[in-house]
């Protein structure tokens, strides 16, 4: 065995370990959201809470999986990444069925993501545009909970203008389910051009110098996983301006390649349910499949190898290998027309994401979560 292969093998067993670990305290959490959303009086959002819960649990239990990026185990923490993913697939999910009341509902209905990870603001009324719904306090019970547990991290203060700033982007959530398909493009456009004035059209797809492209940047804004690491290294004990100074150096990581690896994964797996729903799709914007795996081969790599130059790399690293191998262990990324192209995304990883996946299709199995 050679030793790159012995080590892969070694941080394989520790992410498998990871995996479980918590496993129970994550869904005693989830549980606990469960009850609270069968008591919401509005039938329609009851049944968003409840089939987000249901079809989501992976997303769940990889937002918790960032709990053991900290070297010492934060419960804080834990219950953070739990809220605010449960509330992020939650408005989703109810964004996605209420798209056609207008870009306005989706965008208040996102607001709750940034008032959960800031205390010192009052919270709104996220359903202004949704009229007549009612949630019994699901929404604003979640982002009280969110916010009070990562008040108590202790580096929050130095992490929290980062936190909001990558929360903000939310707000893309609500563009992603609009209906209109050229209304859609143009306002992704608008939007990307408004946070990121220097990406480049589709057209150069970013490939000349690598960066990512506008509608990668994007799908990386629409997957919130910058969020989850600055809340991981805010649980990390306060160091003057190294916390701060390391939060920056998480934020730009994970925004402009682990995330984006992430969001174009995603929409890779779905690509056969968003055509078949004429629904938007990010991996739809390269020119073909190919070119769509080789691109996103390249971020795979290139975020893997971001990952390991930052501090504690080898946690983040296994945790991004967990990620991609997720995403690769769909049932979807098995069927004839993606089997060729998860394969090819499988060797991007390297020997840690091939050794993973098959663990992670046994995950899904006994979690119900094949084709989620």
């Amino acid at each position: 065995m050679s030793s790159l292969t012995a080590e892969s093998a070694g941080l394989a067993r520790a992410a498998a370990r990871e995996l479980t670990f918590g496993l129970g305290a994550t869904s005693r959490e989830v549980r606990g959201w469960r009850a609270r959303a069968q008591e919401i009086p509005d039938p329609l959002l009851r049944a968003d809470a409840l089939a987000a819960l249901a079809r989501k649990r992976g997303n769940i239990h990889g937002a918790a999986l960032f709990w053991t990026l900290p070297r010492r185990r934060n419960h804080d923490l834990l219950r953070a990444l739990v809220a605010y993913e449960v509330l992020a697939d939650y408005l989703d999910c109810v964004s996605e069925r209420g798209a056609g009341r207008g870009l306005q509902n989706g965008a208040q209905l996102h607001v709750a993501l940034t008032e959960a990870l800031d205390p010192r603001v009052g919270t709104s009324d996220y359903y202004r545009h949704h009229i007549g719904a009612q949630d019994g306090g699901y929404a604003r019970a979640l982002v009280q909970s969110c916010r009070a547990r990562a008040a108590r991290l202790p580096s929050y203060e130095p992490v929290r203008g980062l936190l909001a700033e990558a929360a903000s982007m939310s707000t893309v959530l609500a563009l992603n389910h609009e209906p209109d398909p050229a209304r859609r493009e143009r306002a992704l456009r608008e939007w990307a051009q408004e946070r990121w004035p220097q990406s480049r059209d589709a057209r150069s797809a970013g490939h000349d110098s690598g960066e990512p492209s506008w509608f990668e940047r994007t799908a990386g804004a629409s997957a919130w996983l910058t969020v989850l690491a600055l809340l991981a290294r805010a649980a990390e004990p306060a160091r003057g301006a190294h916390a701060r100074r390391d939060a920056e150096r998480t934020y730009a990581t994970y925004l402009h390649w682990i995330a984006p690896v992430g969001g174009m994964l995603d929409s890779l797996g779905d690509i056969g349910e968003d055509a078949a729903r004429g629904q938007h799709s990010y991996i739809a914007h390269y020119p073909s499949l190919e070119v769509a795996v080789e691109r996103v081969s390249e971020l795979v790599r290139r975020s893997l190898s971001e990952a390991r130059a930052l501090p504690d790399g080898a946690r983040h690293a296994a945790l991004a290998a967990c990620m991609i191998a997720f995403y690769l262990s769909k049932d979807s990324m098995r069927t004839p027309e993606l089997r060729a192209s998860a394969r090819e995304l499988r060797r991007a990883g390297g020997p840690l994401v091939e050794l993973l996946v098959p663990v992670l299709r046994l995950w899904r199995t006994a979690y119900g979560q094949r084709s989620a």
